[in-house]
């Protein structure tokens, strides 16, 4: 039986976590795949994917969000075949960001100007679908590093937006 990966949270801070795995087993290991997970506002969750070569790793994710819950689930690549998932949760440290404020303005049939307030120097996700079924599962989307965004989109449907 191939036994599940340990994950040990070495360190995390506002924006980034650090993490090793390794596995409890003399069972040749290949490498990993790793899945970070986060909910965005309640309705949207973001997955991050890393294949990880090698046995033993020591892993700094960056770019996250302060005090944000995240999922971290791993699993090894064997010789004998894929391991269990194993997982862990941590909350980066920080104050969570204020959500921005949001205006989006039709401009004409197939497009939409979005603007927002916020701080700056970070990057925004644009998400927008016509159902909130589908902004949970499949929105499109765009990211910026600016307050405001054009964003095409189909004529003659109605569209939520979130940033």
């Amino acid at each position: 039986v191939i036994p599940p990966p340990v994950i040990h949270i070495e360190s995390y801070s506002e924006d980034s976590i650090s993490f090793s795995l390794k596995m409890s087993t003399n069972i040749k290991v290949s490498g990993y795949v790793v899945n970070i997970y986060w909910t965005f506002d309640s309705h949207r969750q973001e997955k991050r994917t890393l294949v990880i070569e090698g046995e033993k790793s020591i892993q700094k994710v960056a770019n996250l969000t302060a005090h944000t819950p995240y999922e971290i689930s791993a699993w090894a690549k064997t010789e004998l075949g894929d391991s269990p998932l194993s997982f862990v949760h941590v909350v980066t440290s920080g104050t969570r960001p204020v959500s921005p404020s949001l205006k989006a303005k039709a401009i004409n049939q197939t497009a939409v100007e979005c603007s927002w307030t916020g701080p700056r120097n970070v990057v925004y996700g644009i998400f927008y679908a016509t159902s909130f079924l589908e902004l949970y599962r499949s929105p499109h989307n765009s990211t910026t590093s600016a307050h405001n965004a054009t964003v095409l989109v189909q004529r003659d449907e109605q569209y939520l937006f979130l940033v």
